[in-house]
């Protein structure tokens, strides 16, 4: 049995199969190949985008999602073994996970680390839990990764620009007036080097680097793929030459769960906003967000408004590369 829980696990050509069958679910995405079947979507997390595409996704080849909340409309989950269940979680994701196996044939979830330590989320304890315990294939729907806005990102990069590989790809930290998490980027750098793009990592400073588990799978993929990746703090030099510009905001790891420390860090980085200056630079490159995004935040309303702003293709994708996930999984 697999599960989807990181690109990482999955080889360059697994992913391109799976893209494959998105292209062709965009083509024809209404069938009926999953009546009959479901998936339980567990979200700890607000979303709309992945629940409305894992929802519809489902829907549309004509099996049933279930969506569930815990500690809002279903039980709060403990994940930790050996825990002594004496605070807010009613049950412990053992059962969770076995019941939810009983009733359904994919499981997903959506859980963001805590921001207390990330000695600790780095380790995305949570999904592999509900992995170890399950007895159906489960989907992260977003972790310390995010594999499954990968894939939509990679389809709309190939839908673009057909063969991707050498075409340079930046992954350029943003303004946002808080620490978010770093996942979207992660996965934006396994895939882009996985696929033999040459990646920059634009960020303002050292603080501002990715966790080396991800700069070193980064570095192995793109020596496997005969790209390149590599980072710099000079905005002029990554977006000189761009084919796609890529943007998310994330925080600095070594101030991790200290926010009102890492203000001071922030505070100086406004002008790493995505403008249109900055896109006059590349090679009358695309850009793309994973949404959601706060306008002239992030990136201006030009740059959003612009004709090569290809978010919403990006996130129209997420429907199409659920829907190959799930089916792969199922083998059907």
């Amino acid at each position: 049995m697999q599960h989807f829980l990181s690109t990482a696990d999955w080889s360059q050509d697994q992913l391109d199969g799976l893209l494959k069958l998105a292209s062709d679910l965009k083509q024809d995405p209404i069938q009926d190949r999953l009546r009959g079947k479901s998936i339980a979507l567990l979200f700890l997390n607000p979303s709309m985008r992945t629940r409305t595409s894992f929802d519809l996704g489902m829907q549309q080849l004509g099996g049933i999602a279930i969506v569930l909340q815990p500690g809002k409309d279903a039980w709060g989950v403990e994940f930790d073994a050996g825990t002594v269940m004496e605070g807010d979680a009613e049950e412990h994701i053992a059962e969770v996970a076995g019941v939810l196996s009983r009733y359904c044939d994919l499981i997903g979830l959506r859980a963001f680390p805590l921001f207390r330590d990330w000695s600790i989320d780095r380790e995305d304890r949570v999904i592999r839990a509900l992995a170890k315990h399950a007895s159906v294939p489960v989907i992260n729907m977003e972790t310390i990764v995010h594999p499954c806005q990968e894939l939509a990102l990679m389809m709309t990069l190939k839908e673009r620009f057909g063969e991707v590989k050498n075409r340079k790809f930046v992954l350029t930290w943003t303004w946002h007036p808080r620490p978010l998490n770093t996942a979207v980027a992660n996965s934006a750098l396994l895939i882009a080097t996985k696929f033999g793009m040459d990646v920059t990592l634009l960020c303002p400073e050292e603080a501002y680097r990715l966790d080396s588990q991800f700069e070193t799978a980064a570095t192995q993929f793109a020596g496997q793929s005969g790209g390149a990746f590599n980072v710099t703090h000079d905005i002029e030099e990554a977006y000189s030459g761009a084919d796609m510009v890529y943007a998310k905001s994330w925080g600095a790891l070594p101030f991790y769960g200290r926010p009102e420390e890492e203000w001071a860090l922030r505070r100086n980085y406004r002008h790493f906003m995505v403008d249109e200056e900055k896109m006059a630079m590349t090679n009358n490159g695309r850009f793309s967000h994973c949404l959601p995004l706060r306008r002239n935040v992030k990136a201006t309303d030009a740059v959003m408004d612009a004709d090569y702003c290809v978010a919403l293709d990006e996130a129209e994708n997420r429907l199409h590369v659920q829907k190959a996930v799930m089916l792969n999984l199922l083998g059907m």
